[in-house]
Formats: structure tokens, C-alpha cells, sequence
């Protein structure tokens, strides 16, 4: 067994078919699949249940699992040891986020990381749940920042400790705007603005029925000018838009209140380059402080 091995076996259990993996190492698919016949007849046993859709892993697939990962790992710091030791660790690591003040967490860690490493650089991308849940399984970026419940068998996720509150974006000469809190009736015969990633909630939910829905966003900032010039009022999560000194705009929460979570995933089973490993390991360090 080799490194290399070791790496196509995890590509196999990541992606769940032997043709998947292959087309994600960009290696031709009977090879990958002679590979790994020959580490079952190497090992002599049977490491994967093949299906019709997707293999699972046998007992023995599963311990071999994880001494790859450990394998790998322990090869990928080396690497990163040596490299840190030439003071060249360089690569790039790519964040897609939702937009929420919890996003907070990441740019810390990515100053700190930033100062420490000047050549690795950032880039990140903004989108909903959906959108970044097919970017993060296509491998377009290492990490995505969600709202929602994800597959823990499909990803590793880190909760970040910052509860966003739901409510209302609206004009500050608007009647409602005297109130400290606003509730749903309040609301009713209003026209809404509201994000994609929550639109398919709120015109499902029994609490939200009878919203006049006449927008829909993906980015705050562009939902923020449409409340300015009279459009509606949008539902959003506080502290994204400015509302303090000369800004037109204000933000009252919801009631019942409405919070919610996000969450820093990444995919299992994914042998990471050294910048984005490092990233991992500091946003974990950044979360307990």
C-alpha cells in the first residue's frame, strides 16, 4: 500500500462510485478500478459492498478508512512541516458563505492566518444553500457556510457560535418602525422581499401564510436598495445592512422570534492541501477562543 493508494481509495469512499472518483482524480475508471481490486486482493478481503447506485464500505473498509486518513494525514504534515520550515506554505483557500455576521469567525481566522502566511490568498464567494452545496460537492470550494441541516455522513460541520435574528428591513419613516418588534399579521398586507434561500420556507410554513411575496434576493445589499426606493420590505437576517446615522433604513426583529445557526462544512474523507488543512485546524482554535 502507498500514499497514492491510499488517496484513490478515500476518492472512492468520498464519491461513492468507482466512476466518480475517477472522473475526480482524472484517472481513466478501469484503472482506478483494477486499483482497487488489487489493494481488496492485496489485503485479501472485501472492502466495498457494490450496489447498483453507490458502494458502501464493509467492517474492513471501514478500519481501512481510517488508517488511510491517518496515513494521508500524516504525510500531508510532513509536507506542511517542510514547508513551513522553508517559510514558503502558499495555495489558496476558497470560502463560500451565506450572508450573516457569523462570517465573523472565518475573517478572523483568515487575518490571523493572513499575517502568519502571506502567500496563501482568499477567495470567497457568496450564494445560498443550495448553490453552495453543489459548489462544495463539485469541488469549485474547501468550505461552505449554511443555514440548514447538512448530511454529517457526507460532511464535517462546525457550528458557529452566533445566533442571527430573522426580522424586518424597512424605511425609518415607514409606521412600522415605531414599533420595537413586529409581528407576522403586521406584516400581512405588506408587499415582502425576500431571500431564495428562504423563500421555499416562508411561502410553505403555516406562520408565514398569506405574505404578499413580490421579490425575491440573493444578495442583502441589492434587497437593502430595493427597500430604500419604495419596493417593499424585505425579511433578513440584522447587523448585514448598515442602519445606524444617515441611513435610510432601520431593522426590527420578528415575533415570535425567529434565530438561527450557521454552519462551517466541509467534505469527509478529502485529503486537503496544507493551507486549507490550516485553515481547519485555526478556525477550530478561533471558535474556542
Amino acid at each position: 500500500m502507498d500514499i497514492r493508494t491510499m488517496e484513490y481509495y478515500l476518492a472512492v469512499v468520498r464519491e461513492g462510485t468507482i466512476s466518480q472518483a475517477a472522473e475526480a482524480l482524472h484517472v481513466a475508471q478501469p484503472s482506478l478500478s483494477r486499483q482497487m481490486k488489487e489493494l481488496e486482493a492485496e489485503l485479501n478481503t472485501s472492502l466495498f459492498i457494490r450496489g447498483n447506485r453507490r458502494i458502501t464500505l464493509t467492517e474492513e473498509g471501514m478500519i481501512l478508512r481510517k488508517r488511510a486518513e491517518e496515513m494521508v494525514r500524516l504525510m500531508q504534515m510532513t509536507e506542511e512541516e517542510i514547508s513551513q520550515v522553508k517559510n514558503n506554505v502558499t495555495g489558496s483557500i476558497r470560502i463560500g458563505a451565506g450572508e450573516s455576521h457569523a462570517f465573523h469567525y472565518l475573517s478572523l481566522t483568515a487575518s490571523e492566518i493572513s499575517r502568519d502566511y502571506p502567500d496563501i490568498n482568499f477567495h470567497i464567494t457568496s450564494g445560498d444553500t443550495k448553490d453552495l452545496i453543489e459548489e462544495l460537492n463539485n469541488g469549485l470550494i474547501d468550505f461552505a457556510v449554511i443555514f440548514t441541516d447538512a448530511d454529517p455522513s457526507l460532511y464535517q460541520i462546525v457550528e458557529l457560535p452566533y445566533s442571527d435574528i430573522y426580522g424586518v428591513l424597512l424605511k425609518k419613516d415607514d409606521p412600522l418602525a415605531d414599533k420595537n418588534v413586529i409581528s407576522i399579521d403586521d406584516i400581512k398586507e405588506r408587499k415582502i422581499i425576500v431571500s431564495r434561500s428562504s423563500f421555499p420556507y416562508i411561502t410553505g410554513a403555516k406562520e408565514f401564510s398569506g405574505l404578499n411575496v413580490i421579490a425575491v434576493y440573493n444578495l442583502i445589499f441589492n434587497a437593502s436598495l430595493m427597500v430604500e426606493d419604495g419596493v417593499g420590505i424585505a425579511l433578513c437576517f440584522d447587523k448585514l445592512i448598515n442602519t445606524t446615522g444617515e441611513s435610510p433604513l432601520t431593522f426590527r426583529p420578528l415575533i415570535p422570534e425567529f434565530k438561527t445557526t450557521g454552519k462551517l462544512i466541509w467534505k469527509k474523507y478529502q485529503v486537503f492541501p496544507p493551507a486549507v488543512q490550516m485553515f481547519i485546524d485555526k478556525i477550530n482554535e478561533t471558535i474556542k477562543r
